[in-house]
């Protein structure tokens, strides 16, 4: 053989690494910390599901990155001058609107069956029955009739004349065709449906994918929708792999078992820092401030966390500033209320309550919690201050927060526990039922100027009787909080909105219904040939966009 013709071989077989790795890229394995919990998407609201979820199905409206609402599923917002949004009265007196939707002419079930209004009907059954435990009830629930013009146009009747009444993000459409057999029992309908018992039925999904596998607490692979009306998506078979150990996921990275982790739900902003030093060159890393709420829910209905002076004495005895300094460099500032400081609503002039031991013991003394053997505290029958506090498990940087804590708090006498779950096991069933004893560290994500009403208002708590609909986990009850967020939705003039904005905020830090920690900045680690992943910094994902991503 000729020196030429072995320099030649050789290149040829120099070459073929490169060849492989470009064909391997019509896969892209995505690493996330969470398994969805379920997949019917209006039941039991989750990050992980609705990541998943939004690559499979499409909203009507959404957020987009510029944070600005557009529609996806149909085909105009509706709109007061145009004359597909019409003030009216209701039954009652009050003032509704009627607003008027198209479906997408285009728009199909990943079987071919069109989405139609048949769907709308079915959807707007399921959501408003009670026995359901549908997320977003309330939202079901004032729409008090639908017209339907023909099979892609339909007009709600809504009993409430809201500010964002174009809006109908949360109407999460059911396949009709499929799912109506299985709502015969509205009660067993979260166990029956086809989501959960024939998940990779084609016909359960129409985005640019469609789930075709699952292995339950491990993978979901998405394949192209071959009925999608949208931009051709790029690659032949998407993985989103659950890790929830998070340093095993950061292993999964480095080894080539997962090409990217997802900001959603992946490293805390710690971890990412930490990586970014070793390894920061091989990968594009972006980070997003947002509207992302690290905070930790009381259990209200527990006598000790339903004493106010409870609540502040455990604020005042953490130092959330340290915290923030040496875990995150100070890029994930303090929370002092739920709303973010990027969010236009916010308002700085509530109560705040600074890292203060000694007031924190002034309160425990007030509220009866005297110091005894060992400085822990305990009341006149000698029952100890004891409380627990849970999270995600494998959550290296929380469970980091949750040693902070616990060891902040014992300086003051409070002996707290630590007790942690898969995150499919807290937020599917110990969350959302309010099992947890006192205290459950997690994040909402939320999207902008949302009214908290899922989360605050008294009608939103969770129990047996409502099929555990509402994620008011905290049982927080306050006529005051009620009035403020049924006026904030209807109240539209700018300054009276903005002054009820003020009183929402004021009355969450007075009353403290949770302990809130910091605003989180979210970590996208992207290999440097995966281009189109555009960060929204709401509750809303990139992933509702993954038409767009391509291998380069």
């Amino acid at each position: 053989m000729s020196l030429r013709s072995a320099l030649l071989g050789l290149a040829a077989l120099l070459c073929l690494p490169a060849a492989s790795a470009q064909a391997a890229r019509d896969e892209l394995v995505i690493g996330i910390s969470q398994f969805p919990g379920n997949f019917n998407p209006n039941i039991d609201s989750a990050a992980a599901k609705s990541y998943v979820l939004a690559m499979a199905r499409r909203p009507f409206t959404t957020y987009d990155a510029d944070w600005s609402l557009i529609c996806m599923l149909c085909t105009e917002l509706p709109d007061i001058e145009k004359g597909t949004a019409v003030p009216e009265k209701t039954a009652d007196g009050k003032d509704g609107i009627a607003v008027t939707y198209t479906i997408r002419p285009d728009a199909a079930w990943g079987d071919g069956i069109p989405v139609t209004t048949k769907d709308v009907l079915f959807t707007w059954e399921v959501g408003r029955n009670p026995k359901t435990g549908i997320s977003n009830f309330e939202l079901y629930n004032r729409i008090t009739a639908i017209d339907v013009e023909d099979d892609k146009t339909f007009t709600m009747h809504v009993n409430k004349r809201t500010c964002d009444y174009q809006g109908i993000n949360d109407f999460e459409l059911l396949p009709a065709h499929v799912d109506a057999p299985n709502f015969a029992d509205p009660a067993e309908y979260r166990n029956r449906s086809a989501y959960e018992t024939d998940t990779t039925n084609p016909a359960l999904w129409f985005g640019p994918y469609r789930v075709t596998e699952v292995s339950s607490g491990s993978y979901v692979v998405l394949e192209p929708n071959p009925t999608w009306w949208g931009e051709k998506p790029h690659f032949k078979r998407i993985v989103v792999k659950a890790v929830e150990n998070t340093a095993a996921l950061t292993a999964n990275l480095l080894s080539g078992d997962v090409d990217m982790i997802a900001g959603e739900l992946g490293l805390a902003l710690d971890q990412t820092l930490a990586f970014e030093k070793r390894h920061g060159g091989a990968y594009d890393i972006l980070y997003k401030p947002g509207l992302f709420y690290e905070h930790i829910d009381l259990n209200l209905d527990n006598p000790v966390l339903a004493d106010r002076r409870m609540r502040r004495a455990l604020l005042h005895a953490i130092d959330r500033n340290a915290i923030s300094q040496q875990l995150f460099e100070g890029k994930q500032p303090v929370a002092h209320g739920q709303t973010n400081p990027l969010d236009r609503v916010y308002f700085d002039g509530i109560p705040k309550y600074a890292h203060d031991p000694e007031r924190a013991a002034a309160l425990l003394d007030e509220a009866g919690w005297k110091k005894g053997a060992g400085g822990m505290r305990q009341n006149d029958k000698g029952e100890p201050l004891r409380l627990e506090i849970m999270t995600t498990a494998g959550n290296k940087t929380r469970e980091l927060v949750q040693q902070a804590l616990q060891s902040q708090w014992r300086q003051v006498g409070i002996d707290v526990r630590i007790r942690n779950e898969p995150a499919r096991v807290l937020f599917g069933e110990t969350v959302s039922k309010r099992k947890f004893s006192a205290m459950a560290m997690f994040a909402w994500f939320s999207s902008p100027e949302n009214v908290p009403r899922s989360t605050l208002h008294s009608d939103e708590i969770p129990t047996a009787e409502n099929g555990w609909a509402g994620q008011n986990y905290t049982g927080f009850r306050n006529a005051g909080m009620d009035k403020v967020i049924d006026d904030l939705e209807v109240v539209c003039e700018p300054e009276a909105n903005q002054a009820l904005w003020n009183r929402m905020q004021t009355l969450y830090a007075e009353e403290l219904p949770v302990i809130p920690l910091y605003f989180r900045a979210n970590a996208f680690i992207l290999p440097k040939w995966l281009k189109g992943v555009t960060p929204t910094g709401h509750q809303y994902p990139t992933s509702l966009w993954v038409e767009s991503w391509v291998a380069e």
